[in-house]
C-alpha cells in the first residue's frame, strides 16, 4: 500500500551562506530519506524554505548597509541554487514572505489561539533609547550570570 509521506527540512535564515555542514548535516538526510521512500513507490512531499524574518537577517542587512528584503533576495536565491546544484529534490522550497505561508500561519495562530493552546503574558525586554527599538537577544552584550565571561550575548554564551 502506497504511503504519503511528508518529509519536513529545516527552514534556514536567509542571512549568510549554506557550507557542507549544513548540507551534511541538515538536508542530505532528509533529501536520502524522500528518496528512499521515492524508490519504495511512496508518495511524498519534502519541503522547506528559506526563513525570511529574525534578527540574523538584520544585523546582515546593517553590516552590509543594504535593506533586509536586499538581503533575503540575495541568500534566498543562492540557496535554491545551492541546492539545485546538489541534486536535492524539494517537491517545494519556498520562502516565509509568500502569501500562502502568511495565510497558513495566521490560520494556524488563530486555531491555536482558540484552543488556548497560546496564551498572552507580560514579560521584560530591553530597549534602546538611542536607537528607539526593543533589543533581540543578539543585540545584548555584558557578563554571563553563570560563567562570568564578560563578551556574553544575550542569547548564548560562547565561554559556556
Amino acid at each position: 500500500m502506497k504511503k504519503k509521506i511528508h518529509v519536513c527540512v529545516a527552514w534556514p535564515y536567509a542571512a549568510g551562506d549554506r557550507h557542507i555542514g549544513h548540507l551534511a548535516g541538515a538536508y542530505l538526510p532528509p533529501d536520502i530519506f524522500a528518496r528512499y521512500h521515492r524508490l519504495a513507490g511512496n508518495e511524498v512531499l519534502m519541503v522547506s524554505g528559506s526563513d525570511t524574518h529574525g534578527t540574523p537577517i538584520t544585523v546582515r542587512a546593517e553590516q552590509d548597509n543594504i535593506s533586509p528584503a536586499a538581503v533575503v533576495e540575495y541568500y534566498h536565491g543562492r540557496f535554491v541554487e545551492g541546492f539545485l546544484r546538489f541534486g536535492l529534490t524539494f517537491d517545494l522550497y519556498t520562502h516565509t514572505d509568500t502569501q500562502t505561508h502568511w495565510d497558513v500561519t495566521h490560520d494556524l495562530f488563530l486555531r491555536h489561539l482558540a484552543r488556548e493552546y497560546i496564551y498572552t503574558a507580560v514579560q521584560q525586554q530591553l530597549y534602546s533609547i538611542d536607537d528607539d527599538r526593543w533589543l533581540p537577544d543578539r543585540y545584548v552584550e555584558g557578563t554571563c550570570p553563570f560563567c562570568q565571561f564578560d563578551r556574553a550575548r544575550g542569547d548564548q554564551c560562547d565561554n559556556c
